[in-house]
């Protein structure tokens, strides 16, 4: 029982303003659990101070994640913040929304199911766990075919671009599967089908196409690499297969692209994963996984459980979770319906051309994301001698901006960008402001650099003057060395 009043303290410590107790006098806790309670109010009013530090998410345009929901969703999720997901029995409607969410999904992306048939997925706690969960339905199919051809199973590898998120590599290293990645080049920031088809050998348990990639938003040309695995497979007797990680571009393709092959429209194509807290716009805690049929999952990874006379089957890394973002989901999508959707992403779109197009007429910048993919912007400077891209990142902090500047992967880690994640919440005028900031940011760093030349001249010509060459010269190293671009890593969600 939390204890809310001061019972045994002075009276002058009575709680009848958090700011005139103690409380706020004193420092919290940060090793070790306090020995007593203190009362609610104090509490609340200590954790909202600090975290009124943390930066606006709204303003975070590093992350794909949504920020948003309406305030009806907002109650939904709280009304159920209490559920635990994996009690189905005790919460049997809660698993029908998710089964509902499933089938919706499944449909979207042409899964071979029939009008009223009810696919194959779940429910994750992101797109990392439903990437997992693919990848060990893939591991253990492989596992099993080679098994039964008498043939070793001890070294599987999986193929990507060297621009997979990370769960990618998680996976590999957590489940003992060789990562093989191709690798990039400056102008060309994806996959290369080609090269991919290439590495693929007879251990390969499957290749991993990116809708959406996390550097640049691009979508890989998932449809080739079907064309050109199907005809590898068939010269070698192979099966391998396709899995496509539609974190980020799952909910963008259907709405806006509906005429790009990349799902399982696609034979090759065995299962697919996205991140509801992204463009499925739920706050963050819910991804999902589905496969085009029940066959690409072998029946030994699920577990099934009995419920009201039915059967259940689950397939999860963890336990427990929430059940407020399953229901979030299905409440965005049953609100919105495909109208809804296509309209935010048609906004979405249209926003980022907008940004897109004030930052081309600064002609400070290169612009090197695709006009057709994720919306947003990664961009470059054409002119890295004076300032970096690091030093705009960190100067628009100043303005509440939090925009990551990052080095792509290999073998392209010479270019350097910014990105900005356009979502639902980021509108025109958001927009017009943060290119109007980019260009002040521009402006202050150009004068620092000529103000920087013109007091380093100096510096030189008292040198000349003076004859103290060896005490300027440390001055001059020092002065430059200050001056120096930082290195400063930014998070690329």
């Amino acid at each position: 029982m939390v204890i809310t009043t001061a019972t045994g303290h002075s009276s002058s410590e009575c709680l009848y303003s958090t700011f005139a107790s103690r409380y706020v006098a004193e420092s919290v806790p940060k090793f070790k659990m306090p020995a007593r309670s203190i009362p609610k109010d104090a509490a609340y009013q200590i954790i909202n101070d600090e975290l009124m530090l943390d930066g606006n998410p709204r303003l975070n345009l590093a992350s794909f994640v949504t920020t948003w929901m309406e305030e009806e969703c907002d109650k939904l999720i709280m009304a159920s913040i209490n559920k635990n997901y994996v009690d189905m029995d005790e919460y049997p409607v809660t698993t029908e929304l998710q089964n509902r969410c499933v089938n919706m999904i499944a449909h979207l992306f042409n899964a071979p199911v029939g009008e009223t048939e009810t696919a194959i997925g779940v429910g994750t706690v992101g797109s990392s766990e439903a990437i997992m969960l693919a990848g060990l339905a893939f591991k253990r199919k492989w596992q099993q075919k080679r098994q039964a051809e008498g043939k070793p199973y001890d070294k599987p590898n999986i193929v990507t671009g060297a621009n997979v998120q990370v769960c990618w590599e998680k996976f590999a290293r957590y489940f003992e599967v060789e990562l093989k990645e191709v690798k990039l080049r400056e102008g060309y920031y994806v996959m290369d089908p080609v090269k991919a088809v290439d590495m693929v050998d007879e251990n390969t348990i499957c290749v991993a196409a990116i809708l959406g990639s996390t550097l640049t938003g691009e979508f890989e040309d998932v449809k080739l690499l079907n064309e050109l695995l199907d005809k590898k497979n068939k010269e070698t007797g192979w099966d391998t297969p396709i899995h496509v990680d539609a974190a980020s571009g799952g909910f963008i393709a259907p709405f806006l692209y509906p005429d790009l092959e990349w799902d399982f429209r696609l034979p090759l194509v065995k299962s697919i994963n996205v991140s509801g807290h992204k463009y499925g716009l739920v706050y963050a805690g819910v991804g999902w996984v589905v496969w085009r049929t029940k066959d690409e999952l072998p029946d030994e990874l699920v577990f099934h459980i009995n419920y009201l006379g039915s059967d259940q089957p689950t397939f999860t890394l963890n336990f427990s979770k929430g059940s407020s973002q399953i229901i979030a989901q299905y409440y965005q999508f049953i609100r919105l319906g495909f109208e809804g959707y296509r309209d935010i992403m048609k906004n979405c779109r249209d926003n980022a051309s907008v940004l897109r197009k004030g930052l081309e007429e600064t002609g400070t910048f290169e612009i090197v994301s695709k006009e057709i993919g994720v919306p947003l912007v990664a961009f470059s400077l054409k002119d890295t001698s004076k300032y970096t891209v690091f030093n705009i990142s960190d100067n628009l902090r100043r303005f509440g901006w939090i925009v990551p500047a990052y080095t792509m992967a290999p073998d392209a880690e010479h270019v350097a960008v910014l990105r900005v994640v356009v979502r639902e919440d980021f509108n025109r005028s958001l927009a017009e402001r943060l290119v109007s900031d980019i260009e002040k940011v521009i402006k202050e760093l150009d004068g620092s650099q000529s103000q920087a030349t013109t007091k380093a001249t100096h510096v030189t010509a008292t040198v000349d003057e003076t004859g103290d060459k060896l005490l300027k010269t440390k001055e001059i190293a020092m002065y430059w060395k200050n001056l120096a671009d930082r290195k400063k890593t930014s998070g690329v969600c």
